[in-house]
């Protein structure tokens, strides 16, 4: 069977010195491709106003902060048990009847939270398991959906595909959230949750088609004497074996890792906003600043297919993110926090591309979904591991110690690991053909 059994778009990588620096849009030429950028897009759009009902519905019906931290909880064990199983998984099955499967859950959870708004549950454990059931279908569907793009753009293309889809949902994570807000600050609480749970469900009918429209993408068939993929124990197990010899796939964990936990301020946000900016708008800008730096930095991308040297470009964009929040934790004026802000927000897009690019083309096929799997949960835990570094040295050093010492320490950390360890410095994409 053929590694590709997608449609043809091998023409479209033929543009040689591509030299603009606008964004690339060259993928979009793959119908694939191009419908499942716009179902993700919209769908993670949507996503958004979910993502802001629950806690204000949660905080409504309990009127307890602690409830509303439970669904933190909620959320992150079910991806870090689902994301290695739908890894694993994504290199068993079909992967799109796997997406099918896992964005049918995420969907049906999206329809019980509507249905619980509706009917007027006022449940905290309701919303507590309809957040875990959204965040097991989400753990299974990221992995299997990244393991998909290399298999219907081409290898030279796949920094350019993912800049592309990190830089749309990083626009929802801006434009959603305020977009929600609107809502919120026009309709009673009640009605509010119900619009944004519905326009969620809407929007997230049409990802489910493009999803539906996708090629079927079997696993590749392998050779008589090689070892069957497993969905299970066996397949996670294997995957962790192949990551642990690849020093390259490792460090570039582990520098997300070291961002992450050491420099993302965001749980110190409200209480900076309060204190320093008098609250109001602020923290919403606070909040929104990393996310505009990463749509700007994806609207000017053109060069980030173009580097090849990408381990010390990724090295680079990760001192430079902590450099960045380190100067906004020290700024004492609000425009300039944002400005800082946003420039870590441009590093760090930069940074993820790179790291994903890294894991689509230097894995092979067979452990791909696998090592996804690895991903989403690295991606997924550290902000959260780093909001919780974030409030714990707050207490002990003040919010300027944590904010510009963490940041601080993550790009002196990132530096160290990238001298140290020096694979990762050396690292260059495979040389694509003009067949790839």
């Amino acid at each position: 069977m053929s590694q590709e059994p997608v449609e043809a778009v091998e023409e479209i990588v033929e543009e040689k010195d591509r030299k603009s620096w606008v964004i690339d849009t060259r993928p979009l030429r793959a119908p694939a491709y191009r419908r499942m950028w716009i179902g993700n897009g919209l769908s993670f759009f949507g996503f958004q106003f979910t993502s802001v009902a629950v806690p204000v519905q949660m905080y409504a019906v309990t009127h307890s902060s602690a409830w509303v931290g439970l669904l933190g909880i909620a959320g992150l064990v079910p991806l870090l048990i689902f994301g290695l199983w739908g890894g694993a998984a994504a290199d068993v099955v079909d992967r799109r009847k796997l997406l099918l499967a896992s964005s049918a859950l995420a969907w049906l959870s999206t329809l019980g939270l509507l249905a619980q708004a509706l009917v007027g549950a006022n449940s905290g454990w309701l919303l507590l398991v309809l957040t875990a059931v959204q965040s097991a279908g989400f753990a299974v569907s990221s992995p299997t959906r990244q393991a998909i793009i290399p298999r219907i753009v081409p290898t030279g293309l796949v920094p350019a595909a993912n800049t592309l889809s990190y830089t749309t949902t990083t626009a929802g994570g801006v434009l959603g959230p305020l977009a929600a807000g609107l809502i919120f600050g026009i309709a009673s609480t009640g009605t509010g949750v119900t619009v944004a749970y519905l326009v969620d469900a809407a929007l997230f009918t049409i990802s489910f088609w493009a999803t539906w429209k996708l090629p079927p993408i079997p696993p590749i068939v392998h050779a008589e004497d090689e070892e069957k993929p497993s969905a299970g124990l066996r397949g996670i197990t294997d995957g962790l074996k192949f990551l642990v010899t690849q020093p390259v796939l490792l460090l570039s964990f582990a520098v997300d890792i070291i961002a992450m936990v050491f420099a993302m301020p965001r749980a110190l946000f409200p209480e900076v906003a309060a204190d320093r900016f008098g609250g109001g708008s602020a923290v919403g800008w606070l909040y929104a600043a990393i996310a505009i730096g990463s749509v700007i930095a994806g609207l000017t991308s053109g060069w980030i297919g173009r580097i090849k040297r990408q381990g010390i470009a990724l090295i680079v964009a990760v001192v430079a993110w902590g450099i960045a929040i380190g100067f906004s934790g020290l700024a004492h004026s609000l425009w300039l926090m944002v400005l800082l802000l946003a420039v870590g927000g441009a590093a760090d897009l930069v940074s993820a591309v790179y790291r994903q690019s890294m894991l689509q083309t230097f894995a092979p096929d067979r452990l791909r979904g696998r090592l996804q799997g690895v991903f989403i949960v690295v991606v997924g835990g550290g902000p959260r591991l780093g909001d919780l570094r974030a409030g714990a040295t707050a207490d002990l050093t003040g919010t300027t110690g944590s904010w510009a010492g963490g940041g601080f320490a993550a790009a002196g950390l990132a530096l160290v690991l990238g001298l140290a360890f020096p694979a990762l410095a050396r690292y260059r994409p495979p040389i694509v053909s003009k067949h790839d």
